[in-house]
């Protein structure tokens, strides 16, 4: 049984590289195929795999760069020759779902969203950038949107990292899919959950538009509350700029500093458009709550107030509404039991996706190509 496995693109360690590491430890003959590819930004189980690039790996700075390149992302992954192949797994936000599989393959897709960039985040994407972005996206959007679907029949089974996401692949594919929620790491789950908070709130993740960090910074700015970030992207540098002395940037961590920056943080702040939400997971696994925007994979992700709430929920994803929330969170600050977040956590544990995920697999590889869990 040989399958392939197939990711948009491996430059850093996040929550869909998390998701394809799994499918590495459940698939442990399976090629992966992927448009770039930064040499040790990953995990050491898909760097031990055969990891092949497309033609964007040879062009100067393309590593850096690509987010540029989507106009020719579809052109890119369709050009992977796969004979040979019996079966297709894609993990994909991107294009990965479009790549051409053999004709006798079984092609499964995990989804982590249809491409938001071109679907309900194109305004965040496209309307706050340069005149020269605005254009390009007006011109580039209808084509991809084009693809997106038409490619979406290569696809024998997909699987959605949400119900927010499975009804996307409802509206913009008209495809049924099932719900498998990725995992939240084992490490977030060792020791005690911590029971003190510290002295400053936290925001984790890719400086991406759909994050809103801009949003959490302004509102934070208001508040005079310390805020350390954690993570890196295009928009990064900017911000650091803009942000007032109570807001310090950490960068990427380690593990091990994750953790200790969740432990001792008052709150995650989540006020993102988000696919899923594994951060607020993250947090509730050590004992943290969450102050998130109620919209998107959140919604399923974090508990309002009630027996056993998780977070707080604010609807107007604006630095008012983010502040208001952050208000409110400190009125009901002592409602939040560590032990309780923690217990919500658990449903999210790596072995519960595991498991879900290898029937999902045998669905249509069979047993023969899945390891045994």
């Amino acid at each position: 049984m040989k399958v392939a496995l197939v990711h948009d693109w491996l430059v850093g360690m996040r929550g869909g590289e998390k998701c394809l590491d799994l499918m590495c430890e459940l698939l442990p003959g399976a090629e992966v195929f992927t448009l770039l590819h930064v040499p040790g930004s990953v995990g050491a189980r898909i760097e031990a795999r055969p990891i092949h690039t497309s033609f964007l790996q040879r062009i100067p700075f393309a590593t850096r760069s690509y987010p540029y390149f989507l106009p020719i992302f579809p052109w890119a992954i369709e050009q992977f020759d796969l004979r040979g192949f019996d079966a297709v797994v894609s993990v994909s936000h991107c294009v990965a779902k479009g790549i051409v599989p053999p004709p006798a393959a079984w092609h499964g897709c995990y989804c982590l969203t249809p491409m938001r960039y071109i679907w309900d985040a194109y305004g965040a994407y496209f309307d706050r950038g340069s005149g020269a972005l605005r254009v390009a996206g007006r011109v580039a959007a209808p084509w991809l949107r084009m693809w997106d679907v038409a490619s979406s029949a290569r696809v024998d089974s997909f699987a959605a990292i949400s119900e927010h996401v499975r009804q996307r692949i409802a509206r913009y594919y008209h495809r049924e899919s099932s719900v498998i929620y990725p995992p939240v790491d084992d490490f977030f789950f060792e020791g005690a959950p911590a029971d003190e908070p510290g002295d400053y709130f936290l925001s984790v993740g890719a400086a991406a538009p759909n994050k809103r960090l801009d949003l959490t910074i302004e509102a934070f700015r208001r508040l005079r509350l310390p805020l350390v970030v954690v993570g890196a992207g295009p928009g990064t540098d900017r911000l650091r700029r803009i942000a007032p002395p109570n807001v310090s940037f950490f960068g990427w961590s380690t593990e091990e500093e994750l953790l200790s920056l969740y432990r001792r943080a008052r709150a995650l702040v989540f006020p993102g458009y988000d696919d899923f939400g594994l951060t607020p997971l993250e947090a509730a696994a050590v004992g943290r709550p969450t102050i998130a925007f109620a919209g998107g994979g959140a919604l399923e992700t974090v508990l309002p107030e009630g027996a056993a709430p998780t977070g707080v929920l604010f609807e107007r994803q604006d630095a008012d509404g983010l502040v208001a929330a952050v208000e409110h969170f400190l009125a009901v600050e002592a409602s939040f039991e560590p032990a309780r977040l923690r217990e919500h956590a658990l449903r999210f544990k790596r072995s519960e996706t595991r498991h879900a995920l290898a029937q999902f697999l045998r669905s249509g590889i069979g047993s023969a190509g899945v390891a045994r869990c």
